[in-house]
């Protein structure tokens, strides 16, 4: 009998509790954020209207018009991705299809051999497809790239290789930091151990190298194939081989961090958190939290003609900082620091009017200073890893995306 009314009373506080169950709390969006979001949908819209797959808008070239990327482009992935992230924002089912339909049109680039860029070209455009939609006809692709990435790996080295161009004898640059998330995820979807290892070594060996006392970073060092020995420390994209060129900075922090969420390797956190502290702690990070192109530009401060700001660098840290923040117990002061940034990167100053900037997200942003290229002008990796950044956000904060949507 006692048992009989224990179950009785059992079951009654259940319903009671499921009746008044509490529902995960959402908080209203800032009103910079909705602004940022009504923006964002017009130009993602326009830009899948107005642009062709497999020509992606990339930048905007001095006279005006756009410079596209093709398939076999390092930068292709990023509008497919962009528009994917621009899907999950807003809730717009037509970025969704049309995601989809720039997503396909890079089936060729499972086929490339000649790139260490597959993770930028074929894991953010089929990856986040993958992500989202759980469609396993995005999976062939992601398996053949990621096997073609596997490849340029020499345990020799210890490394990737980045580039094959004559002039280097084994050149390994930051920004392969980034490249190997793929590796993990598809280490683990295709059960390819050899593909974690391989990142790990990658991630262990650059840390080893790639980076001075202060934390900042090389951009390129350059191995014996045959020994692994460190033949020079150079620079491709920064003012001095010694310089710390922003975006690179901004690599090197998403990759440890990325790295650290995959193995659980406390050095790899910790590389993530010195690097965090080069850049928040820089004297020449301007007040807006938008850095120039490289941190040593000693007029950063006078003259922006000379010194101009790189809003892809500022959203790589925001996004970076966001991912570290939650892998860590004292997080608040990194959301804080990318909260900023993403404040002036939702600002007038760089976030485009609707039907301006030939319908790209972002202004000012440098991709390569020292050859005259792409300098302040709107780039798509700018804009991808802004609007994952806004993800990013949107989830710490538990903001409604319905509030997004009725903005």
């Amino acid at each position: 009998m006692m048992k009989k009314a224990f179950c009785l009373v059992w079951l009654t506080a259940a319903m009671i509790l499921n009746c008044y169950a509490w529902p995960i709390p959402q908080n209203p969006a800032p009103q910079w954020l909705k602004n940022a979001t009504d923006v964002i949908e017009f130009q993602l819209n326009k830009a899948a209207n107005t642009y062709k797959p497999g020509q992606n808008p990339r930048s905007i070239n001095p006279n005006g018009t756009v410079r596209t990327a093709g398939v076999t482009d390092w930068t292709t992935g990023f509008f497919p991705g962009s528009l994917w992230y621009g899907y999950e924002l807003t809730g717009d089912k037509n970025l969704a299809q049309q995601a989809r339909k720039f997503t396909l049109a890079l089936d060729t680039v499972r086929n490339i051999t000649s790139s260490h860029d597959l993770g930028f070209m074929l894991y953010c455009s089929y990856g986040n497809a993958f992500r989202i939609t759980a469609d396993k006809n995005y999976l062939p692709a992601l398996a053949d790239g990621a096997q073609h990435l596997y490849n340029r790996f020499n345990p020799k080295v210890g490394v990737i290789k980045s580039w094959d161009f004559s002039w280097w004898h084994y050149p390994v640059i930051i920004d392969n930091m980034m490249n190997l998330e793929y590796l993990y995820w598809a280490g683990k979807e295709f059960k390819k151990p050899d593909y974690i290892i391989a990142a790990s070594t990658h991630a262990s060996t650059t840390m080893k190298n790639h980076f001075r006392p202060d934390f900042s970073s090389y951009h390129v060092v350059d191995y014996d194939p045959n020994t692994g020995k460190v033949l020079a420390k150079r620079t491709h994209q920064g003012v001095t081989d010694e310089s710390a060129w922003a975006r690179g900075q901004g690599w090197g922090l998403y990759g440890y961090t990325m790295c650290y969420a995959n193995t659980k390797n406390t050095a790899f956190l910790t590389q993530a958190e010195n690097i965090a502290k080069f850049i928040m702690n820089h004297p020449r990070m301007p007040k807006d939290k938008i850095p120039v192109w490289d941190f040593d530009v000693h007029n950063a401060m006078d003259t922006a003609e000379r010194a101009p700001r790189d809003a892809s660098a500022a959203a790589v840290i925001a996004s970076a900082l966001l991912d570290l923040s939650t892998q860590v117990k004292d997080g608040k002061k990194y959301v804080d620091y990318a909260e900023e940034i993403l404040k002036s990167l939702s600002s007038e100053a760089y976030l485009a009017k609707q039907g301006e900037n030939k319908y790209f997200l972002l202004k000012h942003s440098v991709g390569a200073f020292l050859y005259n290229s792409e300098i302040d002008t709107p780039l798509d990796y700018a804009d991808y890893y802004y609007l994952e950044a806004l993800k990013r956000y949107v989830a710490i904060k538990k903001i409604d995306l319905k509030d997004l949507a009725k903005s």
